[in-house]
């Protein structure tokens, strides 16, 4: 009897020794030597050889070894419930699981951790609402696996239920459960509940303070983020590669915009903190690690220093096909697509395949550099382009205000039955709505519903934007009553297509509406309703929409501060504009643009000039429409010699090629002066000599003057370029009538009459009462 007990002790050892060290072969023979013993009767033996079965990964003979055994105890049938987890099978370890005949937490924890790790948290979670039900008391274990299953599944109810049994339990300080408990937190968003569950913990570690890291990331408080890195730190927590992972991508999310800067006040920019994690990384014997490395390169690269990820992408002993594909997105996104170029030749050359990424990466550095002919010629190169390559070429022809190839490339891409999705959907009504073409903008929109992506609130906002800039402003509003949930980006499209479409009232009143639901305006709302208030006669409802800008902030929004800029311009009261102007902390070209054009509109041609002065002495690079405004104040205000002095700067000193619109204000300039030699020896220089405009503008100034011998011979080009316009038979027989001429002035009449024209009608609009009248 001591022999065999002997026996049972040594075979057990061995066995023990076998599961370790997966053993397959010599635990094979072990079992032959218990078969040979007759100890199959030994549960404890048994229970060994199916775990010995379940470590080798040999699920079939675990389920022999199992079946074979005479007398099953629970560890038995925990033993084969192992085996099917442990391989995946769960459908198999569920039948298991029903059918054993008594259960304990193990058997509970096996299953609802198998369900989890294989992506079932939903059957995770009922399996232990049925272990609660059924009394068993959850350990550590399951609690971990639960919370893990909870922030998966966003279920914030079931976790919070789990926190309060744990509470009960006693167990909310564990460390395994803490760790849960506070990615649970940080995953559904509860970043506040988040802290107070890392605050709890007794001592947390690198898990504890990784996940933290990640938590504040994504909730981006990003120099939290940063602060609980250096906490790690001056504790003295082991820093692995998950945590040096973690904070890597903390620092390559900083932007750095000037909301971003103001928010790390206290704290390095995040390129600092980069390097001052990558030194430590080095510091710490994780300068080799391939994935980190290509962390540190994300960093640099995003921010613009090629230098430094040149110098990191060098000193790597090992590379993949994401190291190129980040070198070459970073030389995309300085906008050298020669290089990019270049990378991916020599990712070739190294025999590294290009991937979809890699593609995509050169085509949007081609796309920034302005070389689309160059991202097209790749874009061919490519055997089966996804749609996120077909995107990106689409996007480089809209960048590049090509719009007609945009939709000769659609029209390929549906051709070869490539499925668009909503990006290409958004891309396609974009260049509809610039071209106006109502025909093709009607089959994308059937293409989308066949996409089924009319639901989708950035395609349903391009299908109102398409609609309204092609004149069709009530199928935009049915497609606005259509869409089940409304969100601010598609009450933005109605609005501006309504005032596109000259509906002032109507956009007010859609501006009205949204606020009723409750639906909070953005920036380019109201900029939206800025320029629609503007129109209205009374500075009543525009002074209501600042002073919800205000109660809301955004006055300090570069766009909004522009619109109500132009807002107080048009209400005459250039004094507030040019108040409000000097309090923005922010300022862009738009911004001096619609100041200088306030005052060139309200007769201020001198402030104007000075205030283009004042621009261009700070530096900032005028553009065609800062032209068009200065130019316009010098014509109304007589400043000829300057208004000359700046056209002739344009193209010297600015780089801005003259078009129609500027060679109208100079020639309107002249014209007021009554330099018409100057003005006519300009026209028959100018690229738009056969413009109508330019004509009637000079026409407008002999009537000033009385030229009679110039206004026939303007008359003449404008009837000859533009037979059926009335403006010239009108102004011809004003100057005549000045100079009393009576029967030339009556010809004139005549013959406007005979030729069927009449004068459009004009109409004037009076405020009663903050109501719009308007009268013809």
């Amino acid at each position: 009897m001591q022999l065999q007990s002997t026996d049972h002790a040594h075979i057990l050892s061995l066995l023990r020794s076998c599961i370790d060290h997966k053993s397959y072969s010599t635990g094979k023979l072990l079992h032959a030597r218990i078969l040979r013993l007759g100890l199959l009767n030994a549960t404890f033996l048994c229970n060994r050889l199916v775990e010995l079965y379940s470590a080798c990964s040999k699920t079939r003979y675990a389920h022999l070894a199992f079946d074979s055994t005479p007398h099953k105890d629970i560890y038995t049938w925990n033993a084969i419930l192992g085996a099917y987890c442990k391989a995946g099978e769960l459908q198999f370890a569920r039948q298991l699981f029903d059918a054993m005949p008594e259960r304990n937490s193990f058997s509970w924890n096996n299953v609802i951790s198998s369900f989890v790790r294989n992506g079932f948290e939903q059957e995770a979670v009922d399996v232990y609402r049925s272990m609660i039900l059924e009394g068993f008391v959850p350990t550590r274990f399951t609690f971990a696996s639960v919370f893990s299953a909870c922030g998966a599944l966003l279920d914030v109810e079931v976790g919070r239920r789990c926190h309060g049994l744990a509470l009960k339990i006693g167990l909310e300080k564990n460390i395994y459960v803490g760790n849960a408990l506070l990615c649970m937190y940080a995953k559904c968003g509860l970043i506040e509940d988040a802290i107070w569950a890392f605050r709890d913990l007794p001592d947390p570690n690198e898990v504890s303070f990784t996940a933290m890291i990640h938590g504040l990331a994504q909730a981006d408080r990003v120099p939290e983020a940063i602060e609980m890195f250096r906490l790690m730190c001056r504790q003295g927590i082991r820093i692995d590669s998950i945590s040096l992972s973690s904070v890597l991508g903390v620092c390559s999310r900083g932007e750095f915009d000037e909301s971003f800067l103001d928010s790390c006040r206290g704290w390095p920019s995040c390129i600092l903190q980069g390097q001052q994690v990558h030194s430590l990384m080095i510091k710490l014997g994780y300068g080799t690690d391939i994935h980190l490395s290509n962390a540190i390169i994300h960093i640099y690269a995003k921010n613009g220093d090629m230098d430094s990820a040149e110098m990191v992408f060098g000193n790597m002993s090992e590379i993949n096909v994401v190291t190129w594909n980040l070198m070459i997105a970073g030389y995309g996104n300085k906008c050298k697509s020669d290089k990019a170029i270049k990378y991916m030749q020599r990712m070739q050359c190294c025999g590294f395949e290009p991937n979809e990424v890699t593609f995509i990466n050169v085509l949007v550095a081609c796309v920034k550099s302005g070389n689309v002919e160059m991202g097209r010629e790749i874009f061919d190169k490519m055997l089966f382009p996804t749609v996120s390559s077909w995107n990106a070429m689409l996007s480089g022809y809209f960048q590049s205000g090509d719009n007609i190839e945009v939709i000769k490339l659609f029209r390929k891409m549906q051709f070869l039955g490539v499925r668009p999705d909503r990006t290409s959907l958004a891309i396609i009504l974009s260049s509809c709505a610039g071209l106006e073409v109502l025909e093709f903008g009607r089959q994308v929109h059937a293409a989308s519903l066949k996409a089924a992506s009319n639901a989708d609130v950035y395609v349903a906002s391009g299908i109102i934007t398409m609609y309204s800039n092609c004149g069709k402003i009530e199928l935009a509003k049915l497609i606005l009553h259509t869409i089940t949930k409304l969100d601010i980006v598609c009450w933005n499209s109605m609005m501006a297509g309504l005032v596109l479409n000259s509906l002032d009232l109507e956009a007010a009143v859609c501006f009205k509406q949204m606020r009723q639901m409750e639906m909070l305006p953005t920036e380019s709302s109201y900029a939206t309703m800025l320029s629609c208030c503007g129109k209205f006669s009374s500075a009543f409802y525009g002074r209501q929409v600042h002073a919800q800008i205000t109660k809301d902030g955004y006055t300090n929004d570069v766009c909004v501060g522009s619109a109500l800029v132009n807002m107080y311009c048009k209400y005459s009261d250039v004094e507030g504009a040019r108040r409000f102007f000097d309090m923005m902390p922010f300022k862009n070209t738009v911004t001096w643009n619609e100041m200088v054009h306030g005052y060139a509109q309200n007769g201020f041609g001198h402030e104007a000039v000075c205030l283009y002065e004042n621009m261009i002495g700070l530096g900032v690079k005028p553009d065609s429409v800062t032209f068009v405004a200065v130019l316009t104040a010098c014509s109304h205000g007589g400043l000829v010699d300057a208004g000359i002095s700046i056209f002739k700067s344009m193209q010297q000193e600015h780089g801005v090629e003259p078009l129609l619109d500027h060679y109208v204000c100079i020639v309107d300039c002249l014209g007021r002066a009554g330099r018409f030699n100057e003005a006519e020896m300009l026209i028959d220089k100018m690229p738009y000599r056969d413009d109508p405009l330019l004509w009637e503008v000079l026409l407008s100034s002999c009537r000033v003057h009385a030229n009679v011998s110039l206004a026939k011979k303007a008359a003449g080009e404008l009837l000859h370029l533009d037979p059926q316009n009335s403006a010239p038979y009108l102004l011809l027989a004003n100057i005549y009538c000045s100079l009393g001429r009576w029967d030339e002035a009556r010809a004139m009449r005549n013959q406007m009459n005979d030729n069927q024209l009449a004068k459009d009608p004009g109409y004037s609009w009076i405020d009663i009462k903050h109501e719009t009248q308007t009268f013809l």
